[in-house]
């Protein structure tokens, strides 16, 4: 089994009121599929209201991120044993949320 992201940026989903309920409604019924087929790890949204700080070894912190950095909006972890499946369930993801969905391969430490 490998763990794959999936995920969009906030940008992707430029939607009405109503159709924004609608994929939130479309995204959970995907989330329950994914959680009854046993390859569900985890999933949310980065909360855009909390600007992110830089923190340091040293534990302090600066307004400042990386300047390549723009994680945002929403994303889900499935463990599922190839690409092809992992293609599949982003395209169940893509449907429901009305956007795309990029997919990474997710480096997972089992030791964590």
């Amino acid at each position: 089994m490998a763990k794959y992201l999936i995920s969009f940026p906030s940008r992707a989903m430029q939607l009405g009121a109503e159709e924004l309920v609608a994929a939130g409604v479309d995204s959970r019924t995907v989330i329950e599929q994914a959680k009854a087929a046993g390859v569900y790890v985890f999933a949310g949204g980065i909360d855009e209201r909390a600007a992110p700080v830089l923190v340091a070894a040293d534990g302090s912190t600066t307004p400042n991120i990386y300047p390549d950095s723009h994680l945002n909006g929403g994303f889900t972890v499935l463990d599922v044993s190839t690409r092809e499946e992992a293609v599949a369930w982003a395209g169940k993801l893509a449907a429901a949320c009305r956007c795309s969905q990029e997919l990474r391969a997710f480096l997972y430490d089992p030791a964590s």
